[in-house]
């Protein structure tokens, strides 16, 4: 089990789909932020043109392997924020729900943002994320 504690607090609202805040405690820990996980194949082409939910899954696979590569998993992600190229509601939804999915029980407080455009050609949607871990590779327990 991660040592990140999620709060929802008491008097906000629980329509949200994650935690409004997480915590831990830093001694001996180690943030890990993270770039803009894309919707990018191996060889750098964006995947699932025109297709905001096949671009998120594609991010979050992606998402994970950036994590793994920093010795972290989804687990210890304490904050997202989560980019959709498109003033569509509908779009930021299904982008939202193939990320929250991604993290199953784990729900890091996160930012959904419409935006205008995104760096790589055809690309609709980009994960950024925060996560820590202790120097010794376990998540230390909040509380």
């Amino acid at each position: 089990m991660s040592g990140i504690r999620m709060t929802r607090g008491s008097t906000l609202s629980d329509v949200a789909e994650y935690a409004y805040s997480s915590k831990i405690d830093f001694s001996d820990a180690e943030l890990i932020f993270t770039a803009g996980a894309c919707p990018l194949a191996p060889n750098g082409t964006t995947v699932a043109v025109g297709d905001v939910a096949g671009q998120a899954a594609q991010v979050m696979a992606n998402l994970e392997q950036a994590l793994a590569d920093a010795g972290a998993a989804l687990t210890d992600v304490m904050q997202t924020t989560v980019y959709v190229a498109s003033a569509d509601r509908r779009d930021l939804v299904a982008a939202w729900t193939v990320v929250r999915d991604g993290f199953g029980d784990h729900a890091p407080p996160s930012t959904l943002l419409g935006v205008a455009a995104l760096g790589y050609p055809d690309q609709l949607v980009e994960v950024t994320a925060t996560a820590v871990r202790t120097s010794a590779g376990q998540p230390r327990h909040a509380s």
